[in-house]
């Protein structure tokens, strides 16, 4: 009797520790977009991508200009023009308009490129003050609770949104 009393109070004492254990388990969700449009480093990346895509516009802009200008001339050319000069300006007129549409495609991808590149520091910077609160809070998980992937979340789910803003000093 002694022997199996020994090995049933074992039990009773893994049992209430993993009970105990189970029942200090903490989530937290927060935002993550909400927080990010609130970071000023994400306004500055907003300045630098709008000064970027006014750049590459511009750009558009003047090569827009110069087609209507072929274009006009293409039109200016009255019926005593040689058929030679006249498919010279024709293929000039297309070879022009397929700059403008390939400029239009290549500048879309760097849009693309600079916005990826520009925002990814203030995701990193987010991420990381989530993961230190989460560590001070001893959260087991956070859960972004923005990309609605997330069904139900408990009123004993920590939201870490302001103490996230309190470490990176967002009022």
């Amino acid at each position: 009797m002694r022997n199996l009393m020994k090995p049933l109070v074992l039990l009773f004492f893994a049992v209430a520790a993993v009970s105990a254990s189970a029942q200090n388990q903490k989530f937290g969700h927060i935002d993550l977009q909400a927080l990010v449009q609130i970071m000023p480093e994400r306004t500055a990346a907003e300045t630098q991508y709008n000064a970027f895509q006014a750049d590459l516009e511009e750009v558009f802009g003047e090569m827009q200009q110069n087609y209507q200008q072929k274009l006009a001339e293409l039109e200016k050319l009255g019926e005593e023009t040689s058929e030679v000069k006249r498919n010279a300006k024709i293929s000039e007129l297309q070879e022009l308009q397929q700059r403008v549409q390939n400029y239009q495609m290549t500048a879309q991808q760097q849009m693309q490129q600079k916005q990826a590149e520009l925002l990814e520091p203030v995701f990193d910077m987010a991420e990381q003050a989530i993961e230190e609160v989460a560590k001070e809070q001893g959260l087991l998980y956070v859960f972004d609770t923005g990309t609605r992937v997330v069904l139900y979340k408990s009123n004993q789910s920590v939201d870490i949104l302001p103490m996230v803003k309190k470490k990176l000093n967002i009022q």
